[in-house]
């Protein structure tokens, strides 16, 4: 079947695939840079082990171990992806120069010039992400911390990041999320869980405190279930990170990220629930495996279903603010970011090109919209999919693989 024909069944029901098409070429996703090599940032030594709940499992060859190696993997997976991409950075991939390195409560917007740059030459936004794990002063506690010099110290560090994030949001033209996580909490069953909330709540209010136009960088308070090492206790749980952002709605958003909660809650249900009280919301998108397990992102139910909300409550229009966040290394890392980045892509295009089934919801019409629902699922997207690659320049499906492999063994196998 050609793209007319595929169209024209849509069109039938009463979809424009063209206007599909050209509204989801423009909406932004962020892609992680953490994908790329495991997590390690530039900013520690590279053979240390990640801490503060953070696990990657595998040893693929072609990690990229410096910027450059990091930014080229970035660029291949650029080409292989349709749609407009933004980056996202933790503070651990500062770039230091001729000997300039500073510590994470130190750090300053010219240690990420080399990524405005490349951003720019590729016409990028930019999110960010404080780094509060893998450091010598982030050993089960951070912003939470009892002892005040370890807190003032990740304090600094977040201020720091606004200020920064202010930076790359005005050399890229484009609001900056930055996303306060933390792996707090505690292995055992504790002996005061209020004390480290409200020392947290403190650390992130003084966070705040650093001036910032809040147009320009969006601050998230993100929440999670459990972690490694923090598996009966997480200061920043659910709940206390949508109070925090619904009590500080002038100055912060909620960020889920849909590994973050219990095995049998879905983030899907919980964005029309959101966005129900908050203008704004932002999602990191994974895939959990029974727990945070941070999976690439495949064309999955909930990732149907989180996309279909997306689109069903205005999300495209920026209510939403997306970014992948998955580190696999059992897998080539370029194929990884591919695969996830354009599911995304393609679970987002499914949801603009389903039609509207409100008024059967509303006229009680149960049958006819299960029947519809089901059969929608036969409908030729793949059509659809391989003309929006067209149209963005990207290589269809079937297309590409070949791509990485090539670049696997010309560069990727050179990396010792």
């Amino acid at each position: 079947m050609s793209y007319v024909e595929a169209k024209a069944k849509y069109a039938a029901l009463g979809v424009d695939t063209d206007a599909a098409i050209a509204k989801l070429k423009n909406v932004p996703v962020s892609l992680h840079c953490w994908q790329g090599d495991d997590v390690r940032g530039f900013d520690t030594d590279p053979t240390k082990p990640l801490t503060g709940g953070i696990q990657t499992t595998g040893n693929y060859p072609g990690r990229a171990r410096t910027p450059e190696e990091l930014m080229a993997d970035l660029d291949m997976v650029l080409k292989l992806c349709p749609g407009t991409k933004k980056m996202n950075l933790h503070a651990s991939y500062a770039i230091f120069e001729d000997g300039d390195w500073a510590d994470r409560d130190k750090l300053e917007p010219k240690h990420f010039k080399k990524w405005v740059d490349f951003c720019k030459e590729r016409g990028l936004g930019c999110d960010f992400n404080p780094t509060f794990f893998s450091h010598p002063k982030a050993n089960g506690l951070t912003l939470s911390h009892p002892d005040p010099e370890i807190r003032k110290f990740w304090i600094e560090h977040g201020k720091a990041c606004i200020r920064i994030s202010t930076y790359l949001a005005e050399e890229l033209g484009q609001p900056c999320i930055m996303n306060i996580w933390t792996g707090d909490g505690f292995k055992d069953i504790p002996a005061d869980r209020m004390g480290p909330r409200v020392r947290y709540k403190e650390a992130i209010d003084e966070i705040l405190s650093e001036p910032f136009d809040f147009n320009k960088v969006k601050p998230c308070v993100e929440s999670k279930v459990f972690g490694i090492g923090v598996e009966a206790y997480t200061v920043g749980s659910a709940e206390f990170s949508l109070s925090y952002a619904a009590v500080n709605k002038d100055r912060c958003i909620p960020l889920m990220d849909n590994g973050h909660y219990h095995p049998t809650e879905v983030v899907s249900d919980k964005i029309p629930a959101l966005l129900a009280f908050f203008p704004e919301i932002a999602l990191h998108i994974t895939r959990p495996i029974r727990w945070d397990s941070d999976h690439v992102v495949l064309l999955d139910d909930e990732t149907k279903e989180l996309c279909k909300e997306i689109v069903r409550c205005g999300g495209l229009e920026g209510s939403v603010k997306m970014a992948l966040d998955y580190f696999d290394a059992s897998i080539n890392r370029i194929s990884a970011w591919t695969v996830g980045f354009r599911n995304v892509q393609k679970a987002l295009l499914m949801a603009l090109v389903t039609p509207d089934l409100t008024a059967m919801q509303d006229a009680g019409n149960w049958t006819e919209l299960m029947v519809m629902q089901e059969e929608m699922k036969t409908m030729p997207f793949g059509e659809i999919w391989a003309e929006y690659c067209r149209v963005c320049g990207a290589p269809a499906d079937g297309e590409w693989f070949a791509t990485v492999k090539a670049y696997e063994q010309e560069v990727l196998a050179k990396r010792a």
